[in-house]
């Protein structure tokens, strides 16, 4: 995807404080942070959201899902951890590529 902003990060094409990746994500910094600690788990491999989720993305999912706890000590979330995965416009998401938010480090607002 030439437009998408993530696909641009992923390529290198925009700056990002990446903090993890791998052959299938790149884990970065939110440049707007709800938390002290704001990461953004990206799959390298496009698709907007979780209404496109097919059975090809299974172990991609697993992949990144095992790797939000190892991420979250890393960052030294020791005491717990948000993750937060927005669908569609109407469920918040503003970047049409699936990912993953990790917050913490601080008191979080409930729902």
């Amino acid at each position: 995807m030439n437009d998408c902003l993530f696909c641009k990060i992923i390529a290198g094409k925009l700056p990002s404080d990446r903090v993890y990746e791998d052959e299938q994500v790149v884990v970065f910094k939110d440049i707007h942070p709800k938390a002290p600690v704001h990461l953004l788990v990206v799959p390298r491999v496009h698709f907007a959201s979780l209404n496109e989720l097919a059975p090809e993305h299974d172990a991609l999912m697993a992949h990144m899902l095992h790797l939000l706890p190892q991420l979250a000590r890393q960052q030294g979330l020791d005491n717990g951890f948000r993750t937060i995965i927005n669908t569609g416009p109407g469920g918040g998401q503003e970047v049409p590529h699936l990912h993953i938010h990790i917050l913490g480090g601080g008191r979080l607002p409930g729902f």
